[in-house]
């Protein structure tokens, strides 16, 4: 069994959630949540914010902690442990550029309903769940968007 870490982020401006569509070899990956591995000697945090950023061209602060996610799947040296530590994250602006060198083909900002149809795997949905209604108990708190959370 081989043991993976990732990092990745439930980005958010103005209630929209950014998502990213694979697309590699013209063969359709599925629109997922930018996520990924957490390199030599890197926080966790730091990673998720990084990987957001060069898959996306998003400069975002992280809100909070959300949990994370565990699956498994195979490649040809074995069956792959995976492990993705996932935050809150706000952008700045609406602005996302997708990171071609990893296939992604397109991202952008979606209402939550419709990056929750969009988004391929079960587990990402359960976490842009969860995420979400963070959100949506600190707006109801007037604590999105105040620099006081940070």
């Amino acid at each position: 069994m081989i043991e993976a870490i990732s990092c990745g982020g439930v980005v958010i401006f103005r209630g929209k959630i950014l998502v990213l569509y694979k697309n590699y070899r013209n063969r359709y990956e599925g629109w997922v949540l930018p996520k990924g591995t957490v390199e030599a000697n890197e926080e966790y945090k730091d990673t998720a914010l990084r990987e957001v950023f060069e898959e996306t061209g998003v400069n975002a602060a992280i809100i909070k902690y959300i949990g994370k996610s565990k699956y498994t799947f195979n490649i040809p040296e074995g069956v792959v442990k995976k492990e993705v530590h996932w935050y809150l994250m706000m952008a700045d602006s609406y602005y996302s550029k997708p990171q071609r060198e990893e296939y992604f083909v397109d991202s952008g900002y979606y209402k939550y309903h419709e990056a929750y149809h969009l988004l391929k795997f079960t587990n990402e949905k359960q976490i842009l769940e969860k995420a979400y209604n963070e959100y949506l108990d600190l707006k109801k708190s007037n604590l999105w968007g105040s620099r006081k959370y940070f």
